[in-house]
């Protein structure tokens, strides 16, 4: 059973931890990049939106952030009663944690309604947690990456492409 989930562990810290370069994903319109800047979720619902921004949250040691949110996404998925409550678990050793290294804030009433909900952990647990930490993203970081060198830079080299192409 520990290898198990040693392996499921690594698998997927390995799905999570690398940014496919932008030949894996699909390589965004310079329409798409402009899109990303009109709202938040044009920006999370893309996948390329998604990796940039995530590499964005790196530079301001918050990529913790994007990995919850996605780590949660990825937890409504699942049907299995005893997978939900591995990752679950996993999910809250990785984020909720106070003695964890990429622990997301949160503030208390939250964790009080995780602790409660980790009694039967469902595909919903961290429902109220990974909405503050859109929002928090949403408020506090976006504007950020829309001024920054990694947004403008993109939206530079997708948009020289297109008009020599």
């Amino acid at each position: 059973n520990e290898d198990r989930e040693r392996a499921w562990r690594v698998s997927r810290d390995t799905k999570l931890e690398t940014i496919p370069n932008c030949e894996a994903c699909t390589k965004p319109t310079p329409e798409e990049v402009r899109g990303w800047a009109q709202s938040f979720d044009k920006l999370m619902k893309s996948p390329a939106g998604r990796n940039v921004f995530r590499e964005f949250l790196r530079t301001e040691y918050s990529e913790e952030n994007m990995l919850f949110w996605l780590a949660c996404e990825e937890l409504k998925t699942e049907c299995n009663k005893h997978t939900i409550d591995e990752k679950a678990r996993m999910i809250y050793e990785d984020y909720i944690s106070i003695l964890s290294p990429k622990e997301v804030s949160l503030d208390s009433r939250v964790r009080e309604v995780i602790n409660r909900k980790m009694q039967e952990p469902s595909s919903h647990t961290f429902d109220d947690a990974q909405l503050q930490i859109y929002t928090l993203m949403h408020r506090d970081s976006y504007p950020r990456f829309l001024n920054s060198a990694i947004y403008k830079s993109l939206l530079q080299s997708l948009s020289r492409s297109s008009s020599e192409s």
